[in-house]
């Protein structure tokens, strides 16, 4: 029988140090009047990539976590270069430089992006499904990707019009009908991390189930995480030196509160119900006395 991973203390400290500075990057937003926008953006982007990578490493141990990464770093980059060439899967549009180094044209913090709330939306999505303690077989292997997709697009739905109409970290050559965004791009978002999830989905039904970890606290930190992500938006209605109107790449006006008040109220009503419910659910397993029996060693019969 395999024995419960243990997380050790650095990475505790290390996952909660994360989380802190995540906190503050969504505060040094109320301050983008006088720190450098690259700070933020790397603030907004880092922690929760390097959150990911230690969180992951402990549920899925290092080579599992390294196939996330992969899976979801080069799914992303492929689909983020392929749309700035031929406008599949995301719509036509162009990088500013206000994300920082480019390579082949596309950020490099903005494919580090995924990682962290890509894989939040994944364990989130284990909790929904109550699936953290199952072998991925049968209709779990389509399900948990569709799900962690549809909770990846909120967040997406949450922030594209900021950055990109308001903040203007990439432009959008033909506009969109939602505040400059086209409706092509949240198709393309889910294409792409259904993809990506569901590559890491079949990868995990070929290994066999680890018992996961049994620490209350490290179950609720990417929880928080995506919690905190949700309700950091609340603060983009006070955002510094945001003009009145803002217009997109066709020149069509867009009133800027209208897109803040919608971030926001994406954040509230799509994003923090699934925070919620995965705390939810979360409670409900450690309040069931059978949950400590439940964990074991499920090998598939798919062959190695």
């Amino acid at each position: 029988m395999a024995m419960n991973p243990v997380t050790a203390k650095w990475q505790t400290h290390l996952l909660w140090t994360m989380l802190l500075l995540y906190v503050l990057a969504r505060v040094c937003q109320l301050y983008a009047d006088r720190l450098p926008a690259l700070l933020i953006v790397i603030l907004h982007v880092v922690p929760p990539a390097v959150f990911a990578a230690v969180h992951g490493s402990i549920l899925y141990r290092v080579r599992g976590m390294l196939a996330f990464t992969t899976f979801c770093v080069g799914v992303a980059g492929l689909c983020e270069s392929l749309s700035l060439r031929t406008g599949f899967p995301f719509g036509h549009y162009y990088f500013t430089n206000v994300m920082g180094p480019k390579i082949l044209n596309v950020p490099i913090l903005l494919i580090l992006a995924y990682l962290g709330i890509g894989y939040c939306s994944w364990v989130l999505s284990l909790l929904i499904l109550g699936y953290r303690n199952k072998p991925l077989v049968g209709v779990r292997v389509v399900a948990l990707p569709m799900l962690a997709s549809f909770i990846m697009l909120a967040w997406d739905l949450s922030m594209e019009p900021d950055w990109a109409t308001v903040d203007r970290a990439w432009i959008w050559r033909d506009g969109g009908s939602f505040y400059g965004v086209p409706i092509s791009n949240f198709l393309g978002w889910y294409l792409t991390a259904y993809l990506f999830y569901q590559a890491f989905a079949l990868y995990c039904r070929a290994r066999p189930v680890q018992p996961p970890p049994t620490s209350r606290s490290y179950w609720r930190a990417p929880i928080l995480f995506y919690g905190i992500c949700a309700f950091g938006n609340l603060l983009l209605l006070r955002l510094p030196m945001a003009p009145p109107v803002v217009m997109d790449a066709t020149g069509k006006p867009w009133i800027t509160m209208d897109i803040l008040r919608t971030d926001a109220l994406m954040s509230l009503l799509v994003m923090g119900p699934m925070a919620l419910l995965a705390w939810l659910r979360l409670r409900e397993k450690e309040s069931d006395p059978n949950e400590a029996h439940q964990v074991s060693v499920v090998r598939t019969m798919q062959p190695e």
